[in-house]
């Protein structure tokens, strides 16, 4: 059974992969330099994920999608997330205002080198790794289900809010891609723009 001390250093290691993936992708991150920039010692990495990097990026998805997912929820778990979402006196559009802020600081403050690594490992392994494709979907479904079940409790027929909360996280998160490449948050500021016409067009104001 790991530790306390191993809990950590495996806790720092996918946090390690996680920035890094962020920066440099999955293919441009090495093994060596995850154990380097978590401060691991030198064989701790197969300790504890013995399946080596493929295990490390499932959980660096994982962690990243507990973390963009408490944006939309305030919570890191997927049923608290889900419940907390349905009751929330937040609207539609202070929601989706503050995802789109919180991202819009992140690319600002990392001067537009930090993204979604969901997205980025999708794009470089989504046809290579069952496995990290599987972790991806199950990270975006994570982002669309909460923001379903917003849409649900101010008034949209399930079906309907499911079909918006897919369209509005892909929007997100084609954003975000674009932002980093011209270096401008418009790209993203463009798309809460959009989803607020969309969501308008389907059923009441964003803001409402």
């Amino acid at each position: 059974m790991v530790g306390t001390k191993g809990a950590e250093t495996s806790s720092r290691l996918a946090e390690s992969m996680l920035e890094l993936i962020q920066r440099h992708g999955y293919s441009g991150t090495g093994l060596n330099a995850v154990v380097e920039h978590a401060g691991a010692p030198k064989g701790s990495l197969y300790f504890h994920f013995p399946q080596g990097k493929e295990e490390l990026g499932e959980r660096a998805v994982e962690l990243a999608a507990a973390r963009f997912g408490s944006l939309v929820t305030g919570s890191s778990t997927a049923t608290a997330a889900v419940t907390a979402t349905a009751s929330a006196p937040a609207t539609v559009g202070e929601v989706l205002g503050r995802v789109i802020d919180e991202l819009a600081g992140m690319l600002e403050g990392s001067d537009f080198q930090l993204g979604c690594p969901v997205s980025v490992v999708t794009l470089e392994m989504g046809a290579e790794s069952e496995r990290l494709r599987g972790a991806c979907a199950d990270a975006f479904e994570s982002w669309i289900a909460p923001v379903s079940e917003l849409l649900v409790a101010h008034g949209r027929p399930r079906t309907v809010a499911r079909a918006l909360a897919t369209a509005v996280v892909s929007m997100v998160e084609g954003a975000v891609i674009v932002s980093r490449a011209q270096r401008s948050t418009d790209p993203l500021r463009c798309a809460g723009q959009a989803i607020d016409v969309l969501l308008a067009a389907q059923g009441g104001e964003a803001s409402e």
